[in-house]
């Protein structure tokens, strides 16, 4: 192989994936995702300062599937990255690097993130009802 030919940098292609791996992508993924809805948390909120009318029209919204499914996915990316938050901040400390514990952490971060949402979901909606 020439020196052209190789890669300048390892690259996702090569690495076998793993959990640790996808996580880490996935809270970035979730952290820019809070990010772009924070621009609809903004909006609800200017509704709210703006009077009847404008607040009938942003409740609208969220209150239609397509809000419903927004303020999920919002819901699970808030859950999603404040566990995964809580598990650097072990791995911060120094525990958890085992692999072994890295995948259990792993497993349970998804696990909470998914709880979490649906309970918040759920309270969320009997509370609007």
């Amino acid at each position: 192989m020439t020196q052209a030919e190789r890669p300048l940098s390892p690259h996702l292609q090569i690495y076998k994936w793993q959990l640790p791996m996808a996580m880490s992508i996935v809270h970035r993924g979730t952290g820019l995702a809070l990010a772009g809805g924070a621009i609809f948390l903004v909006w609800w909120l200017l509704a709210a300062a703006g009077g009847d009318q404008a607040f009938a029209a942003a409740n609208w919204f969220f209150g239609s599937w397509l809000g419903l499914i927004f303020l999920f996915g919002w819901c699970f990316c808030f859950f999603y990255h404040l566990c995964n938050g809580i598990r650097h901040l072990a791995w911060d400390a120094g525990y958890g690097f085992e692999i072994g514990t890295a995948y259990a952490s792993g497993y349970v971060v998804v696990a909470a993130a998914i709880v979490l949402t649906l309970i918040a979901f759920v309270a969320g909606l009997v509370v609007a009802a």
